[in-house]
This record gives structure tokens, C-alpha cells and sequence, in this order.
């Protein structure tokens, strides 16, 4: 809970930049047809970023190499996939909207694979959480609001609409569990947190 207190400002700021920035794309660009390479970069950004955090979170209580890297790996790429492909898809399907699944796990995993350890060494060497998170859901909203607009074979406002409700819950769910409460999973024994 103290963790979450720290990050939860961060998360709900990153998903509403994230989803004007999306709108404003929108407007200026008007067509969404070709985002796939895009969602596709986004994704495993995404994934980077939330092994930074994972890694970090946990390498900041327990200063141990090796566990704080497996928790960044596997925590970012099953919350990435869940956050990025699955949750949009399956809110797709709950509002009706005609989109196509996509898992970029199964076409590019060593890619993935990659981003969540380079995010997980970073995460471990820098030690800030902070910011990251900030990123980590400022990315997570890009990546499921993209997946939508790549997938999907007709943008109308109907896709916004449900665009907005899929993507506060297949973000701010799925990042702040990743981020936060995933690694104090593995902890174990109660722990010092600072006096802020």
C-alpha cells in the first residue's frame, strides 16, 4: 500500500496524457490503418519500462541480481501482454468492436525477450521507480490504445469511447500489479519503507 501511494498519482496522469495524446494523434493524423510497426515498437518499450520498474522495485528491498531480473522479466512480459493484447482484444470483443487478436510474443519473442532483460538491468542499476512507472503507463496506454487502432477494422467514435473505458483497465490494473505488487509477492518477511 505504501508502494502504490507513492506510484498511484503517476499512473492516473500518465493514462489521461496518454489518452489526449492519443485523441490529438487522431484528429491531426486521421487515418490509424498502418500502426501496426507502431504498436509493435510500443509494446516492447512497454515491456522495457516495466521490467525497469519490477526489477527496480524489488532490487530497492532485496539487493539480490539474479531474483530482481527474473522478476522484471517475467512480470513484464506476462503484465505487457496482458496489458498490450489481451485485455484490448477481450475488451473489443465486450464492446462489440471488430478487431483482430494479435500476440506479439508468439511472432517476435526474442525481441520481447530482450527488452524485458535490458529493462531489468537497467532497472536494477538505476534504482528509481518513480518516473519509470510514470513511463511504464504513459507507454502501457499508447500500446493498448494502438493495438485497438491497428487491429481494428473501422475507427469510429464507438472505438474511442470503448478505447478509453478498455484502456483504464487494461492499463492501470495490470501496470501497478506488474510494478508494484508483483515484486513484494516474492519478499516474503515484513519490510522497511521510508517515513514520506
Amino acid at each position: 500500500m505504501h508502494e502504490l501511494r507513492h506510484h498511484l498519482p503517476f499512473a492516473i496522469v500518465a493514462t489521461v496524457v496518454g489518452i489526449v495524446i492519443a485523441f490529438i494523434l487522431k484528429y491531426y493524423l486521421g487515418n490509424f490503418s498502418k500502426l501496426e510497426n507502431s504498436f509493435e515498437f510500443l509494446h516492447v518499450l512497454h515491456i522495457s519500462v516495466s521490467a525497469i520498474v519490477s526489477s527496480g522495485i524489488y532490487y530497492k528491498y532485496r539487493k539480490k541480481i539474479m531474483p530482481s531480473l527474473l522478476i522484471g522479466i517475467i512480470s513484464s512480459i506476462v503484465v505487457g501482454s496482458l496489458s498490450d493484447a489481451i485485455f484490448p482484444y477481450l475488451g473489443s470483443i465486450i464492446f462489440n468492436i471488430n478487431t483482430t487478436f494479435h500476440f506479439p510474443l508468439l511472432e517476435m519473442p526474442f525481441i520481447i525477450i530482450s527488452g524485458a532483460l535490458l529493462g531489468s538491468v537497467i532497472g536494477i542499476s538505476l534504482g528509481f521507480t518513480k518516473l519509470p512507472h510514470f513511463g511504464h503507463v504513459l507507454v502501457s496506454t499508447f500500446a493498448s490504445l494502438f493495438y485497438l487502432l491497428a487491429f481494428t477494422g473501422t475507427i469510429t467514435i464507438w472505438v474511442f469511447i470503448g478505447g478509453f473505458v478498455i484502456t483504464i483497465f487494461a492499463v492501470l490494473i495490470p501496470c501497478c500489479f506488474s510494478d508494484i505488487i508483483f515484486p513484494f509477492l516474492f519478499m516474503g518477511e515484513k519490510i522497511k519503507h521510508c517515513n514520506c
